[in-house]
């Protein structure tokens, strides 16, 4: 048997930088196994009690240059849609009652952000069923219980500490973000990475003060 640690990579569609990580994921998907679960980032954020960050009105405009010069910097053909953020459940499901599989995760971001369509429109959206296949959504969701599977989903990733997307599970260690996927690959190639010098002491690092909410 494996010894090796399972992964998992958490996203919504509504995110860009998913879109921008999804090669690097499927790149790691050809040398590992890699389970790509959706889950509904509203959710997620809600239960830590945080917002995304193009729901910081300063922070919105930035969110998008970087993400748009990230996608360019690493060659990801990127597009926002008519419209950000966007109502993303509906995908999640779809995605969900397809099993996520790395074909059906990328047809969905390539209609997102490829080509800046807006899967929010009832009739944009019927162009993504109909890409991905399915004639009837609301059968499809029904039948396999894409709502329960999405919610357990979702609350399954927050119990292992995902608070936000992208995030990529290795064993019990969580990496979020674009940017921690070169520091994955590192903990991949050495799982001790984290267990020894500075790494070790910021496990147990006190609380110096503490913001009043």
């Amino acid at each position: 048997m494996s010894d090796r640690p399972a992964i998992t990579w958490y996203f919504d569609t509504v995110s860009p930088f998913s879109w921008i990580a999804l090669p690097a994921v499927e790149a790691l998907a050809a040398r590992h196994p890699v389970t790509l679960c959706p889950v509904v980032l509203g959710a997620v954020l809600a239960h830590w009690g945080t917002v995304g960050p193009a729901e910081l009105p300063p922070k919105r405009l930035h969110t998008y240059r970087l993400s748009q010069f990230l996608a360019g910097r690493a060659g990801v053909p990127m597009r926002f849609p008519p419209r950000h953020p966007f109502r993303s459940l509906e995908v999640q499901r779809l995605l969900t009652a397809l099993g996520a599989t790395p074909a059906t995760v990328r047809s969905a971001f390539e209609f997102i952000w490829r080509d800046g369509r807006d899967a929010s429109d009832p009739q944009e959206f019927a162009a993504l069923c109909g890409r991905l296949g399915v004639a009837d959504y609301e059968a499809v969701v029904a039948a396999r219980n894409a709502r329960e599977g999405l919610r357990a989903a979702t609350e399954a990733a927050v119990a292992a500490g995902v608070f936000g997307v992208p995030t990529l599970r290795i064993g019990a260690e969580l990496f979020w973000g674009v940017d921690a996927l070169p520091m994955a690959e590192a903990y991949l190639a050495d799982p001790t990475l984290f267990s020894g010098g500075e790494m070790a002491r910021l496990a147990t690092l006190p609380i110096g003060v503490e913001r009043r909410r």
